[in-house]
């Protein structure tokens, strides 16, 4: 969820145009020893120098590079924070300037402009063969990928869910232990739960938060068949019967009063707190909700199911986070690659990723001893399987901008009674013509 970016992506790309002209072809020491095969160790020695956003997952990529810290006393990663809503733009003129770090964490939803801009290392030749890729997030891998070159893999990941409060379902006469397989039956469990009166809601919607929805709402489109962004000139938005279904079943809920009424004015600051007031039943949210709704209130029970579409068995997710990726000019490609080969080890990814109980950026080591003894992160990490990352050069402009069509379409669906057929063309038409410009 942590995509929300102020700097306008139409003036970054300007700038990564002005450094595509002024960058030199990559030096020799970058391109050398590509079919040498990558270690979790040093490939030379001096401190590496690595930029990652800060609002992330700072506690964890301080662990992470404190563990190959550990490891590698020969070559130290030095890690800088950039301000989140800075790091865009500080990448690309670090890039026209010359100035960049050895390697970088990049919010995963922008990584494909760099890409297309030829700002980053292509690590397709040193990836080649890793058996650890097959089965990394496919979020992250499938933005990490351009024209069919890879440019990075996962940092951290960030999947949305839906969580559910199994004291009100109790309350409500549910089965605890049973969350809703589809949207017509989560209604049905919001209605019971609603009706249990006093400040208690069956569902949670943000209603003025652009990066939430996509977080939460998008996956229920995706589950029950649509398609929301546009992938670049000429490509079709929101494509799909699931489209109208999704946006009806929200206006639906709303209507039934199942969502309290100061939910229209979230706009994302306090998203992350409404899970754990317990006054509601369900809510899509995020893995990071587990710590923080325990933290808010430890006595309250619940549970967490995958994101369920309009047809019972299907369900969906956003894969969010970090890649680590190269920026051109770098001077440390092995060390850089070396890197991403530790975090992706079967050590680290348990005795550091699952140790502290932050999700495994590889579906095959989600069955470890710590996320046994704490079933909710296993329960979360079934997300990684069906979860998705939109592609697309204008992620901002479409989806994320606080007054783009993504955010406009849904404030109409849900709270006017203007024709759905008609929301979803304005909306169709004005991401198309921001891809146009792509």
């Amino acid at each position: 969820m942590r995509t929300r970016q102020r700097l306008s992506l139409l003036t970054v790309a300007a700038m990564i145009g002005v450094a595509g002209c002024s960058q030199e072809a990559e030096s020799p020491e970058s391109t050398a020893g590509q079919n040498v095969a990558a270690t979790t160790s040093c490939a030379s020695s001096g401190e590496l120098t690595m930029w990652e956003r800060s609002g992330g997952n700072k506690e964890m990529v301080d662990m992470l590079v404190a563990a190959w810290n550990a490891k590698n006393p020969d070559c130290p990663v030095k890690l800088t924070y950039i301000p989140h809503t800075e790091m865009v733009g500080k990448i690309a003129q670090g890039i026209a300037s010359g100035q960049v770090p050895d390697l970088m964490g990049m919010d995963l939803i922008y990584a494909p402009q760099f890409e297309k801009a030829g700002q980053l290392v292509d690590l397709t030749d040193r990836l080649n063969g890793w058996s650890e890729l097959s089965t990394a997030s496919k979020g992250h891998m499938t933005v990490a990928t351009f024209e069919e070159r890879l440019y990075g893999v996962p940092l951290y990941a960030d999947v949305s869910a839906l969580f559910y409060n199994k004291d009100l379902f109790q309350r409500a006469g549910l089965d605890p232990d049973k969350p809703p397989a589809s949207l017509p039956e989560l209604r049905t469990y919001a209605d019971k739960i609603t009706a249990l009166g006093g400040d208690v809601k069956g569902y949670y919607l943000p209603g003025n938060c652009a990066g939430c929805n996509i977080f939460t709402v998008g996956p229920l489109m995706w589950a029950s068949g649509a398609k929301i962004e546009a992938a670049g000139p000429g490509d079709e938005p929101l494509v799909g019967d699931g489209v109208k279904q999704v946006l009806q079943f929200e206006r639906d809920m709303v209507k039934a009063g199942n969502v309290h009424n100061g939910d229209r004015t979230e706009n994302g600051e306090t998203f992350h707190l409404q899970f754990g007031s317990g006054k509601v039943g369900m809510m899509g949210t995020g893995n990071f909700n587990i710590t923080l709704a325990r933290q808010q209130n430890p006595s309250m029970k619940f549970g967490i199911a995958l994101l369920p579409g309009m047809t019972a068995g299907s369900s969906a997710s956003f894969i969010g986070g970090d890649l680590v990726v190269v920026p051109k000019g770098s001077k440390r490609v092995a060390d850089a690659v070396n890197f991403m080969k530790f975090l992706l080890s079967d050590d680290v990814q348990v005795e550091v990723y699952a140790k502290a109980l932050n999700l495994t950026t590889r579906s095959d080591m989600v069955d470890n001893k710590y996320f046994q003894a704490e079933p909710l992160v296993q329960d979360v990490a079934k997300a990684l399987t069906v979860g998705r990352t939109p592609y697309t050069l204008t992620f901002f402009e479409q989806i994320n901008s606080p007054q783009g069509p993504w955010l406009k379409m849904l404030q109409r669906a849900y709270y006017t009674d203007d024709n759905l057929d008609t929301v979803i063309a304005d909306a169709k038409t004005a991401m198309k013509d921001i891809a146009a410009k792509s």
